[in-house]
């Protein structure tokens, strides 16, 4: 178990188990998006111990809530690798942060990176850490020799995250899901899918790195044989809707097989992310489409609920919008981070269709 209550394994048939040296300095970047420093808010959230503070360029104006630390500080207090805490549109690595990469280099800090720009092709970067002894490390390098999907059936129970939208809680809904179900007993392992959750884990296939014909095939891979009362519970990525990221959410749905889907969502989020000018879908459509698609390789899936991110409203706000949408849907429906017994009533309607 980590320290958030989590059974990982992330040797397990899976070849992208990490030694990342801790604790962390998170680098937020110039970043003004909120959504796009999942990774940053993700190690806060779920890995606390394994993180010292954070440290942010002029001009970005989001925060994770820990100290601000210089990468020279922040060594001074134990840190041994600086994370990019961001995930942004096309995994990009601008100019504008290679300052504090090389600052980092200098400071003594490894460099752990998430991003699709590999920090090995920013010019000099490479030189600068081999003379100062530095290690930087890759989080999205999928393995090798995956295996093109073959659709046969496995064995074992799976549930996967699916989404209306990006970054709106498809990681946080199964990291939950997963923990919830150790707590019972129940023998449940959380498999990551993105640089976030594969850091928090320990291991995983970041599945937006997979070159096309295989992502399906890694998705068997991450949730292999296993025994018939064991739980994969899976990270999901995109959402079928998104016009760029869709290719990512239907390899995860039909090399994932799951028997269960639990639709994540934002209530008031209206546009998709990065791509103003396509509205997000509704609650019922997302069910409805991972249904059709997912019965493909599994004809048997089902939708256990519905997890919203209500982060934006209240405590009174959220109750009456978890109570509308559960009568609404007919259908469980919780915020796994504020928890109670609408969470409760989540995971029993997961049990009970074992």
């Amino acid at each position: 178990m980590s320290a958030a209550g989590l059974a990982i394994e992330p040797g397990r048939d899976v070849a992208t188990g990490l030694d990342l040296p801790q604790p962390y300095l998170l680098f937020l970047g110039d970043t003004t998006e909120p959504g796009y420093a999942k990774t940053a808010f993700g190690l806060r959230d779920w890995a606390p111990e394994r993180c010292v503070g954070e440290f942010a360029l002029p001009g970005a104006t989001v925060g994770t809530g820990l100290p601000k630390l210089t990468p020279i500080e922040a060594k001074r207090q134990g840190a041994q690798s600086m994370v990019i805490g961001v995930a942004n549109s096309g995994g990009a690595i601008p100019k504008t942060w290679r300052p504090a990469l090389e600052a980092a280099v200098r400071a003594g800090l490894h460099i752990v990176s998430g991003m699709h720009n590999r920090l090995y092709d920013l010019p000099g970067l490479a030189v600068l850490a081999a003379e100062h002894n530095i290690r930087l490390i890759e989080v999205r390098d999928p393995p090798l020799d995956l295996p093109v999907a073959n659709g046969r059936k496995r064995s074992g129970r799976r549930l996967l995250t699916v989404g209306t939208d990006c970054a709106l809680g498809k990681k946080y809904t199964a990291l939950t899901v997963a923990r919830e179900l150790n707590a019972r007993g129940i023998n449940a392992t959380f498999r990551a899918t993105g640089q976030t959750g594969i850091m928090i884990a320990g291991g995983g296939i970041p599945m937006d790195a997979v070159i096309a014909d295989f992502a399906a095939g890694a998705a068997e891979l991450l949730s292999p044989d296993a025994p018939p009362d064991h739980w994969d519970v899976i990270e999901g990525q995109g959402s079928l809707f998104h016009p760029a990221y869709a290719g990512v959410a239907l390899a995860l749905l039909h090399g994932s097989q799951p028997d269960l889907i639990i639709v994540c969502h934002e209530p008031g989020r209206t546009a998709t992310l990065g791509h103003p000018a396509y509205a997000v879908p509704d609650i019922e459509q997302t069910i409805a489409l991972n249904i059709q698609l997912g019965a493909r390789t599994n004809p048997h899936i089902r939708c256990a609920g519905v997890s919203l991110n209500t982060s934006a409203l209240s405590s009174e706000e959220a109750e009456r919008m978890i109570a509308f949408e559960t009568d609404r849907l007919g259908l469980p429906v919780a915020d796994p981070l504020r928890g109670g017994a609408p969470l409760t009533r989540m995971i029993d309607a997961i049990l009970a269709r074992e």
